[in-house]
C-alpha cells in the first residue's frame, strides 16, 4: 500500500506532462492555420490612411470612416483569437521546459499576457466602440482611438504589444536548449525575431522620428506573425516527439 501511493503523484505528473505536450502538438498547428488566416485577411485590407495610402485616404478627424464596417476591421477577430492562442502556446512552452529552464518559460508566459492584453483591449475597442459612436454622431475624442488615425492609440498599443510579443519570445528561446536541428530552429527563430522588432523600432524611429506612424507597427507584425506560423511548424514537431518520448 505504502509503495502503490508513492507512485500516484509520479503518475499523476507523468499524465499532466502529457496533457500539456499533446495540448502544445494542437495548439502549434492551430496557431499556424488562425496565423495565416489572419495574415491573409489583413493583407487584402488595404490602408486607407497615412504613408501607405495611394487613393480615397480617410483624413483627421476620420468622421467618414462608418461605410467600411465591417470590411477594414475583419481581421481583428481572428487577431483577437490568434493573440488566445498565442497564450496558450507559451503555456505549453513553460511546461515543456526542463527544471532549470523554467523561470524563462515563466517570463516568457508572463509577458506574452501583458502583450495579449494590450492586443486584446486595443482590438475589441476598435470592433465595439468606434462603430456604434459614429451612428449616434458621439465623435469627441473618437479620431485618437480608430485605426485609421495612423498615430493614435490603436497603433500605439500594437506597437507595444508586438514588440512585447517579440520579448516573450526571446525569454522563451533558452527553454529549447537541445542540440539537435528543431529546437536549435525555435531558439533562433524566436532570438532573430525579437532582434529585427527591435532593430525595426530603432531605425524607423531614427529615420522618421515622430512620423513614425504605423511603419513600425506593420513591420513588427509581419515579422512576429511569420516567426509564429514558422515555430509553429517546428514546435509541432517538438511536442509530437515529446509525445512519442513519453509514450
Amino acid at each position: 500500500m505504502h509503495m502503490e501511493s508513492q507512485g500516484k503523484p509520479s503518475h499523476t505528473a507523468d499524465s499532466a506532462t502529457n496533457d500539456a505536450n499533446a495540448l502544445g502538438f494542437y495548439v502549434s498547428l492551430l496557431t499556424v492555420v488562425l496565423t495565416v488566416v489572419t495574415f491573409a485577411i489583413g493583407l487584402s485590407t488595404p490602408p486607407l490612411s497615412g504613408p501607405s495610402c495611394a487613393d480615397s485616404c480617410f483624413e483627421y478627424p476620420y468622421l467618414d470612416i462608418a461605410s467600411r464596417f465591417p470590411r477594414d476591421y475583419l481581421w481583428m477577430y481572428p487577431a483577437m483569437v490568434l493573440t488566445l492562442i498565442y497564450v496558450v502556446l507559451m503555456a505549453c512552452i513553460h511546461s515543456y521546459a526542463s527544471a532549470d529552464k523554467k523561470i524563462w518559460g515563466q517570463i516568457g508566459l508572463s509577458i506574452a499576457l501583458l502583450a495579449v492584453a494590450m492586443l486584446i483591449a486595443d482590438y475589441f475597442i476598435q470592433v465595439s466602440v468606434i462603430q456604434p459612436s459614429l451612428e449616434r454622431g458621439e465623435t469627441d475624442g473618437l479620431a485618437l482611438l480608430t485605426q485609421y488615425n495612423p498615430h493614435g492609440i490603436f497603433i500605439a498599443l500594437e506597437d507595444a504589444g508586438y514588440w512585447l510579443m517579440s520579448i516573450s519570445f526571446l525569454c522563451a528561446a533558452p527553454v529549447f536548449s537541445r542540440s539537435d536541428r528543431v529546437e536549435r530552429a525555435v531558439r533562433w527563430i524566436f532570438i532573430t525575431s525579437f532582434l529585427l522588432v527591435t532593430i525595426a523600432f530603432v531605425v524607423i524611429s531614427v529615420v522618421y522620428g515622430v512620423d513614425r506612424e504605423y511603419r513600425f507597427e506593420v513591420v513588427a507584425i509581419s515579422i512576429d506573425w511569420l516567426a509564429l506560423i514558422v515555430s509553429g511548424v517546428l514546435l509541432s514537431i517538438v511536442f509530437r516527439r515529446a509525445m512519442r518520448t513519453a509514450s
